[in-house]
């Protein structure tokens, strides 16, 4: 995994998995990696790993089972709070992106909307 120096590591790991599970890559009851695997497979610290892996848990987004390791939650309530929580970020990134080279919010969504259209209609 390629980190990026603008944010601590154990936030993009966070991110990681968080589109993992939007994606259903990791579905609901899955076991995730073990920090040690995890931490091998992205090259980076496993302390690093396992304080990701306590803040998603803490988020009530993974869940732990002494000996068999962490699991993603089956709590459909917090798996769709997580991606109404993603909606709104991406959303929000847009238009503050949008105004930054002098869109209105109106603006933006009209852009959007065309942008949608033309992929729509195999204009990519």
């Amino acid at each position: 995994m390629n980190f990026s120096e603008d944010r601590p590591i154990y936030l993009q790991i966070m991110d990681y998995i968080i589109q993992e599970i939007l994606q259903e890559h990791l579905k609901s009851g899955e076991k995730v990696l073990a920090v040690r695997e995890m931490a091998l497979e992205m090259t980076t610290n496993p302390n690093t790993v396992q304080r990701a892996l306590q803040e998603l848990e803490r988020l009530k987004i993974l869940y732990s089972v002494r000996g068999k390791g962490r699991f993603v939650t089956n709590d459909q309530e917090v798996l769709i709070a997580l991606k109404k929580s993603k909606k709104e970020e991406i959303a929000k990134e847009y238009l503050i992106k949008m105004e930054r080279i002098g869109f209105s919010n109106r603006e933006a969504i009209e852009e959007i909307k065309h942008f949608i259209e033309e992929k729509e209609n195999g204009n990519d």
